[in-house]
């Protein structure tokens, strides 16, 4: 099938009763080209989303599923997707070519994918994804790459053997995030990001194993393993004097992180490393260094 020109999804929200829009049932091996552009105004949604509005009930959210069955992307933009983590769900093996952000929901084979908005992450790697390769991504506005989030409810979560290589981020909350929450379990090792722009990120580097969303959380003895990550040829500019954040677990603390070929600046001057609680290892030339 071949896509050049817009399909626009209904801005009426009583359309999806079923929670789908686009279905192909009972079909294999389909490709889809084009350069076409997928529209799903997705901004109705946002604006009453929970992320928005703390006074809605994220349970009860009910944003329709895009894209469902075994399919192969090619050269297809998707503007304004739908909901938080119902946007574009891909089952069955699907691929992508040139696609500006998707993010891989939890799953055992990881083939599970949601295409976002500025709204929320760019990419988003939960529990249960393993031998995961994204390329050629441009991520921006919105909280950019993250792993997790990960253990919430004192869970047990596992990631692995996760690839991020090329990409652009611009005016992201966060840059290249690891976000594990404080109780949780499990881990989160052989992760690597390599050749990676940012202008003007917030965090640019961060990786967060004490993760809370409340003003106040009791401190806890159990934290998902963070191990094995490693940071190759990032460059770019830092929003905050802090452009690498390492808040690691004193019980659980992160170890095997490489630094190799960092440079990372803030309004034009070296920026700063704030490290707790990990081990690392420094190749080439880092800016900035954590004084560890």
């Amino acid at each position: 099938m071949k896509i050049t020109g817009t399909i626009e999804a209904s801005m009426d929200m009583s359309d999806y009763k079923d929670r789908h829009w686009l279905v192909f049932k009972d079909v294999n091996n389909l490709k889809v080209k084009g350069g076409g552009i997928i529209d799903g105004n997705g901004k109705i949604w946002w604006e009453k989303s929970c992320k928005k509005n703390s006074s809605k009930s994220c349970e009860e959210e009910n944003a329709p599923t895009v894209l469902t069955n075994p399919v192969v992307m090619f050269f297809l933009e998707f503007n304004y997707l739908k909901g938080l983590q119902s946007d574009l769900t891909c089952c069955c093996d699907i691929q992508f070519a040139i696609v500006l952000s998707l993010s891989i929901d939890e799953t055992n084979r990881a083939t599970s994918c949601y295409l976002n908005d500025e709204g929320d992450d760019c990419i988003s790697i939960v529990s249960g994804s393993q031998n995961i390769l994204v390329s050629d991504i441009i991520c921006g506005p919105g909280h950019g790459i993250s792993i997790g989030s990960l253990g919430e409810g004192e869970s047990e979560a596992h990631v692995s053997d996760v690839l991020v290589n090329r990409g652009t981020l611009f005016r992201t909350t966060n840059g290249l995030r690891i976000k594990t929450w404080q109780g949780g379990r499990g881990r989160a090792t052989n992760i690597m990001f390599e050749n990676i722009d940012m202008f003007d990120v917030k965090n640019p580097i961060i990786i967060d194993q004490n993760y809370c969303n409340s003003k106040s959380c009791p401190p806890k003895e159990s934290a998902v393993l963070v191990s094995h990550v490693y940071y190759r040829n990032i460059k770019g500019t830092s929003r905050t004097k802090s452009a690498i954040i390492f808040n690691c677990s004193d019980n659980v603390p992160c170890h095997s992180i490489l630094l190799q070929d960092i440079m990372l600046s803030h309004d034009g001057f070296k920026a700063e490393a704030d490290c707790r609680n990990v081990q690392l290892v420094n190749k080439g030339i880092v800016s900035p260094k954590c004084n560890l």
